[in-house]
């Protein structure tokens, strides 16, 4: 800032000495307005960044220290926690069964005031524990069904743009490493552009795909592919389906053809973990009209808020089985409850 000054100053040779230094109090009360203006802003940026850290019980223990928790207080602070919920993407239903074991569990029994943080941390994670629903290995289930009959069936369906296509490929991609066979079914035939990238998957992954032309009957392809399977001895067939919309009657009842003909062993519903409540409504309407047997979450990396996990996992009553972290193959993480129950600052 000064050699700043020192600069302007010998610029300044011609005018009066006067002039000088009024001038050179002006361009330092400037710069130490900039500079406080500066300091002040990244204060509030570090205190932004901060807040966003905060994990969800933060943000619960905040609203709580500072409560006795008698039913008068708890109905009034549940209001503000549950605006909390809310923008964590938790669905209402659940948030209803969140507040009704927490009230259950907090006051039935008076709490010592320095234990209350403890005694709702406790609570809180006793009820998320008990929402999400327990997941499974699904190649240790795949090696178990193989011993009784193949090929094993897996049909995987989803809204447009959820990322069903790459799903499937990393689900290839670890049959593969635990040494089981499996073919590729494109049965999306209502974009062509779906075959030519499960095609991509299919070259680099070294697993053969069946394919009709663009426009075939998805049910056609599900069956050849299941046909082909059984034929060559291979172990799973994983059928991808066009991407659509629950409320599309006519691409559901096609859903449901496809699974008539390839009688599948799973039925796996694919969304994306950052459209919150979308996710767990785009996932409620498939259950309803197919059932569902487990579900892949992807774009968990950047799903900042998880309330996608804990509400598709409580409308559904179905197992997430997956958690797409990334575009590699490898960038799939089995569902952990205890690593979410983490994420969450438990």
């Amino acid at each position: 800032m000064f050699k700043f000054l020192k600069e302007k100053i010998k610029n300044w040779f011609s005018k009066s000495s006067k002039k000088i230094e009024e001038e050179k109090k002006e361009e330092i009360e400037i710069e130490e307005k900039k500079e406080k203006k500066k300091e002040i802003k990244e204060n509030k940026k570090v205190e932004e960044t901060k807040e966003e850290k905060e994990s969800l019980f933060d943000r619960f223990r905040k609203k709580f220290a500072s409560v006795k928790l008698n039913e008068e207080h708890f109905e009034k602070v549940f209001e503000e926690l549950e605006v909390i919920l809310i923008e964590n993407s938790i669905a209402i239903e659940v948030i209803e069964k969140i507040k009704e074991e927490l009230k259950k569990e907090l006051l039935d029994h008076p709490i010592e005031r320095k234990k209350i943080e403890d005694e709702i941390k406790y609570a809180l994670k006793k009820s998320i524990d008990r929402i999400l629903v327990d997941s499974y290995d699904l190649v240790e289930k795949i090696k178990e069904e193989l011993k009784k009959e193949k090929p094993y069936k897996i049909v995987f369906f989803g809204i447009n743009g959820s990322g069903k296509t790459t799903s499937i490929a990393k689900i290839a991609w670890l049959l593969k490493k635990n040494n089981i066979t499996c073919i590729l079914a494109a049965a999306d035939t209502f974009r062509a552009a779906a075959i030519e990238q499960l095609a991509k998957h299919s070259s680099v992954l070294g697993i053969e795909m069946i394919k009709h032309d663009y426009g075939a009957d998805p049910a056609a392809v599900a069956f050849d592919a299941i046909k082909h399977a059984k034929a060559e001895k291979i172990d799973v067939v994983l059928i991808d389906t066009a991407g659509r919309m629950h409320s599309n009657a006519n691409l559901m009842a096609e859903m449901e053809k496809i699974c008539r003909v390839s009688k599948p062993n799973l039925k796996i519903f694919v969304g994306e973990s950052i459209t919150g409540n979308d996710a767990t409504e785009q996932a409620k309407k498939f259950n309803d009209a197919i059932g569902i047997d487990g579900i892949i979450l992807t774009k968990s990396d950047v799903d900042e808020h998880g309330g996608a996990i804990i509400s598709v996992s409580y409308i559904t009553k179905k197992p997430i089985l997956y958690l797409g972290v990334g575009q590699k193959f490898e960038d799939f993480e089995k569902f952990d409850k205890e690593k979410i129950l983490k994420l969450l600052g438990f």
